[in-house]
């Protein structure tokens, strides 16, 4: 179950959480490890036109690049100390690579890593370059690498949760 404060802070509501748990937040290390659900209800999921054989139904590849923005937002909420009610707001700014070498089928959950590779602060904002790793019963799904920009616009009031 996830921190009810983290659900309250997040930008996007429970539905697009994705993330059943977080299960190891490492300060020293700059890495968070969640697991998300791998059910045919998920968003994007349920719209596929699955076939057993052509077209299995799997997790989207779409919605995985979606769970490294809130696994992005998980690291700065818990390891950055950085709040949505407070004004902070993170950007996806680069996609460096992302492959997809096995594909993430139904049943199993898959378990979600991130690892904070470099954080720069200039002028109060910060630049973190991200390395993920998604897998499903210790085969790889999923691994990108990717930056985001986290900022706290001056002329933005703190908002209020949703």
């Amino acid at each position: 179950m996830l921190d009810p404060a983290f659900v309250a802070d997040c930008p996007y509501g429970p539905e697009a959480q994705l993330l059943d748990e977080i299960v190891e937040i490492d300060r020293d290390a700059g890495r968070i490890v969640a697991t998300m659900p791998a059910r045919a209800d998920l968003p994007l999921t349920s719209g596929q036109r699955a076939d057993p054989v052509r077209h299995p139904r799997h997790v989207s590849g779409a919605l995985m690049v979606h769970a490294t923005a809130i696994l992005g937002f998980a690291h700065a909420y818990h390891l950055l100390g950085l709040r949505h009610a407070d004004g902070w707001i993170g950007y996806g700014t680069h996609v460096h690579f992302a492959r997809w070498p096995s594909m993430a089928r139904m049943g199993p959950p898959l378990t979600l890593e991130l690892k904070a590779l470099r954080i720069r602060r200039v002028k109060g904002t910060l630049f973190v370059r991200y390395a993920f790793r998604f897998t499903q019963e210790g085969r790889v799904v999923f691994e990108s690498e990717q930056s985001a920009i986290w900022t706290r616009p001056e002329d933005a009031p703190p908002s209020a949760p949703v």
